[in-house]
């Protein structure tokens, strides 16, 4: 069986037998985000779920962890971060052919273009305000009070981050990209010294991780966790930044070239002054390292993505192609920021 679809026999049988009140039998729906752990609404009698499961076929060491989504998110539960409740964690591959967990279905809104066509100045004013506000929640959970403390190593986050992602990306390297080994060099040369900060971070924080309420600006979930980790906070910071200075439109989903002020969204500048405010830091010195990094983290991922692609293992296939041609845009864009410091 393939990423797209899903044994709707197979996990009715298993969530009868182990979640209680479950009652099936149920239809699958896949969404069509969720390009590395394929996604899928259940509609049952006995109500909406989501199944996130990891995909099929021979996968790289550490890539795909539900089991590790379905923990922070069950962490998170009763904190300042809105998660989905979660419900099953099936670790039995046989069940359907890999590791799955099963949450509720959060009715809400998903915005995949930062720029908020239809929404006015003044809501995408408060859009972005609440995914500062969100971020900063993320930075300030108390990962000792919610059983957190060892869901990463101790150490240099970003050393070991970068040495994660070139392993990473030499194991999914399908040709030769110079700018990325140029990236990762000089990333290699300048992480900045272990400054003792250390907090959950998402590890893909962008609006298309998000859903907001139907009605109004507040977040309802934050999605895809799969990334996160203890780690260091500038890093989900720069990742917004990051994703803000793509291409507009359906591939880069950014904000690049666009009059921010004209639709009511805050510069690069005031959406991390405020953040630090949010934060009580007086600023942050070198940026740039911070941002670099984002971009060849995300190089290595579409890279993953699109070495799935060609062994057939995608969640969507075309997509996971085109999105595989931007891995050297965003090296270069990773050297530019490395060149601003």
């Amino acid at each position: 069986m393939d990423a797209t679809t899903l044994d709707t026999a197979a996990v009715d049988r298993w969530l009868s037998e182990n979640l209680e009140g479950y009652e099936g039998p149920s239809q699958a729906t896949k969404f069509n985000v969720g390009q590395s752990n394929p996604t899928f609404r259940l509609d049952a009698p006995s109500g909406q779920y989501v199944l996130r499961r990891k995909p099929p076929g021979v996968l790289l060491k550490s890539a795909h962890a539900v089991d590790r989504e379905f923990r922070v998110q069950k962490a998170l539960a009763e904190t300042d971060v809105p998660v989905a409740r979660m419900h099953l964690l099936c670790e039995d591959s046989d069940v359907i052919g890999s590791d799955f967990y099963v949450m509720d279905f959060v009715d809400g809104r998903n915005f995949d273009d930062p720029r908020l066509k239809d929404l006015t100045n003044e809501q995408r004013a408060r859009v972005i305000d609440e995914m500062g506000r969100v971020l900063a929640a993320i930075h300030s959970v108390d990962i000792e009070e919610v059983g957190l403390s060892n869901y990463g190593p101790q150490g240099n986050y970003f050393e070991r981050q970068v040495g994660r992602w070139t392993k990473q990306y030499r194991a999914s390297e399908t040709e030769s990209v110079p700018q990325m080994d140029e990236l990762a060099e000089w990333l290699n040369a300048n992480i900045p010294e272990d400054d003792g900060k250390r907090t959950l971070v998402h590890g893909d924080y962008r609006i298309d991780n998000m859903l907001f309420s139907k009605d109004g600006e507040n977040v309802v979930a934050v999605l895809d966790w799969e990334l996160s980790t203890i780690g260091h906070p500038y890093a989900d910071l720069a990742a917004v930044i990051m994703q803000w200075q793509m291409p507009p439109g359906n591939e880069g989903r950014g904000l690049a070239g666009v009059d921010r002020a004209a639709l009511g969204l805050p510069s690069d500048e005031e959406f991390i002054a405020a953040y630090c405010q949010r934060m009580g830091l007086p600023g942050i010195e070198k940026f740039g390292f911070y941002l670099a990094f984002c971009f060849f983290r995300m190089a290595g991922i579409i890279q993953g993505v699109k070495k799935r692609a060609l062994d057939g293992n995608a969640s969507d296939p075309e997509r996971a192609k085109r999105l595989g041609g931007f891995v050297p845009m965003f090296a270069m864009a990773g050297l530019e920021a490395a060149k601003r410091g």
